[in-house]
C-alpha cells in the first residue's frame, strides 16, 4: 500500500502544485549496465570507510564539546558539515552509477543524515569485507586448478573443494546482492522523502481535501439558498401580486394587461429556474455527454466561447463533472468580472490525464483564493487532480486543471 501511494504523490506532484518538494527517489535505473553498477558498488566501500573515519575521527574529537553545553551547537555545526558533504558524495554516486534521481529542493534532517551515515559506513564496510572474501575465493579457486593440473590434488579432494567453494560463492554473491539493495533501499529512504513521510503527507492532503469538499458544498448549498431566495421566490410573490391584481381588475381591459404581465413574469421566472437548476448539475451531462453540456456552457454565455474538445471515448463520471464545472465557473467569471471579449476552452485527454483550459483576454487579476476558484480546486483536489491559475494584471487569465481518469 504504500508504494502504491508514494508512486501516486510522486506523479501527482510532479503534475500539481507542490513540485519537486514532494517527488521520491525514483529509484534504481535497471538500465544502467552492470559494470557501471559493480563500479558503484566498488566505490560504496571507499564512501563507506570515509563514513566511517568521519565518525570515528571527527566524532572523537568533538565528543568533548558534544557534551558540554556552551559548545554543543557549534561543535555538532562542525559534526554535521562534514556528514552533509558525505551525504553529498553519496547522492552523486548512486545518481552517477546507478541512475537514481533525487529531489532536488529535499532537505533532510540532522538526524537523518548521522543515521544515513551511520548505516551506510556499517554497510560500506561489510560490502568492502564480502568483496575482499570474494577476492580470495578467486584466488584459492586458482590454486585449485594449478593443484589440478599438476596433479597434485585428487579427485575426491577435489570434489570436495569443489562443492564447498560453490556453497561459498552463493553465499558471497548473495551477501553482495543484499548489500546492494540495501545501499538501494538507503537512497529510497534517506535522500528523499521516506514511504512513511509521504503516508503522512498523503493523509494530510486527502484530510485537507475532504475538509475543503465539505466546505465547497456547504457554500454550494448557501449560494442555491440565495437563488431561490432572492431570484425565484421574489418571482413568485410578483406573479401571485399581478395575479391577485388580475382578479380584482374592475374592467376587462385592465384584467387582461394583468394577466400579460403575469404571464411573462412566469416564463422569467420559468428560465430563471432553469438556470439555477443548470447550475446545480446539467441534466445534459448524463444524457448527452461532456461535449453536449460545454455546447450548453457556450450558449448561455453573453461572450463569445470557443471550443475545442479531443476526447476519444467515454470519461468517468465524476471526472467529467468536475471537468464542466470547472469550464462553467471559467467562463461565468470571465463573463462578470473580467471585462473579456473571448473565451477559448480546450478539452483533451492526453494518457489518462484529462486536460482542460479556459483562456480569457480580461484584464486578469483574478483571487485563486477567491471563493469560486477555491472551490473548484477542492472539487478538482478531491479526484486526485491539479488546478492552476494564472492571471497577471493586465490578463489574459489561464485556468488549468489537470484530471486523472484512472
Amino acid at each position: 500500500m504504500t508504494h502504491r501511494i508514494g508512486s501516486a504523490l510522486v506523479q501527482g506532484d510532479s503534475a500539481g502544485v507542490s513540485g519537486q518538494d514532494s517527488a521520491g527517489v525514483t529509484g534504481q535505473n535497471l538500465s544502467a549496465s552492470w559494470p557501471r553498477r559493480s563500479a558503484g558498488t566498488l566505490l560504496g566501500c571507499v564512501t563507506g570507510l570515509f563514513d566511517s573515519l568521519h565518525f570515528l575521527v571527527v566524532g572523537t574529537a568533538l565528543g568533548p564539546f558534544l557534551l558540554w553545553p556552551l559548545t554543543r551547537a557549534s561543535a555538532l555545526g562542525v559534526l554535521m558539515a562534514g556528514a552533509r558533504r558525505l551525504m553529498v558524495l553519496e547522492r552523486r554516486r548512486r545518481a552517477v552509477f546507478f541512475g537514481d534521481v533525487f529531489p532536488g529542493r529535499y532537505q533532510a534532517s540532522d538526524e537523518k543524515v548521522l543515521r544515513y551515515l551511520a548505516v551506510r559506513s556499517y554497510a560500506g564496510l561489510l560490502c568492502g569485507v564480502v568483496i575482499a572474501l570474494l577476492g580470495a575465493g578467486i584466488v584459492l579457486a586458482g590454486l585449485l586448478v594449478a593443484g589440478v593440473v599438476q596433479g597434485s590434488v585428487r579427485w575426491n579432494e577435489l570434489l570436495t573443494q569443489v562443492l564447498l567453494g560453490g556453497v561459498l560463492l552463493f553465499l558471497d554473491l548473495q551477501g553482495l546482492h543484499s548489500l546492494a539493495a540495501l545501499d538501494a533501499r538507503l537512497a529510497r529512504e534517506y535522500f528523499g522523502p521516506s514511504e512513511r513521510e509521504l503516508l503522512e503527507r498523503r493523509i494530510h492532503e486527502l484530510a485537507a481535501s475532504r475538509a475543503a469538499v465539505v466546505q465547497a458544498v456547504d457554500a454550494e448549498r448557501r449560494r442555491i439558498e440565495r437563488d431561490l431566495h432572492d431570484g425565484i421566490q421574489q418571482r413568485m410573490v410578483a406573479l401571485a401580486m399581478l395575479l391577485g391584481r388580475a382578479r380584482r381588475g374592475r374592467s376587462p381591459e385592465q384584467a387582461d394587461a394583468m394577466l400579460r404581465q403575469a404571464h411573462q413574469e412566469s416564463q422569467d421566472m420559468m428560465a430563471e429556474l432553469r438556470e439555477v437548476s443548470w447550475r446545480v448539475y446539467p441534466s445534459a451531462l448524463d444524457s448527452l455527454g461532456l461535449e453536449e453540456a460545454l455546447g450548453g456552457v457556450s450558449e448561455r454565455c453573453g461572450i463569445p466561447v470557443r471550443t475545442e474538445f479531443d476526447v476519444g471515448g467515454p470519461l468517468p463520471q465524476p471526472v467529467a463533472t468536475a471537468a464542466y464545472f470547472v469550464v462553467s465557473e471559467s467562463v461565468t467569471n470571465a463573463a462578470k468580472h473580467s471585462r473579456a471579449t473571448a473565451v477559448s476552452v480546450r478539452v483533451g485527454l492526453r494518457g489518462g490525464m484529462l486536460a482542460v483550459q479556459v483562456q480569457d483576454d480580461g484584464k486578469g487579476g483574478a483571487n485563486p483564493a477567491g471563493g469560486g476558484l477555491s472551490g473548484l480546486r477542492s472539487r478538482v483536489a478531491a479526484l486526485d487532480g491539479a488546478l492552476r491559475v494564472d492571471s497577471p494584471e493586465g490578463g489574459p487569465t489561464t485556468i488549468t486543471a489537470e484530471l486523472p481518469c484512472a
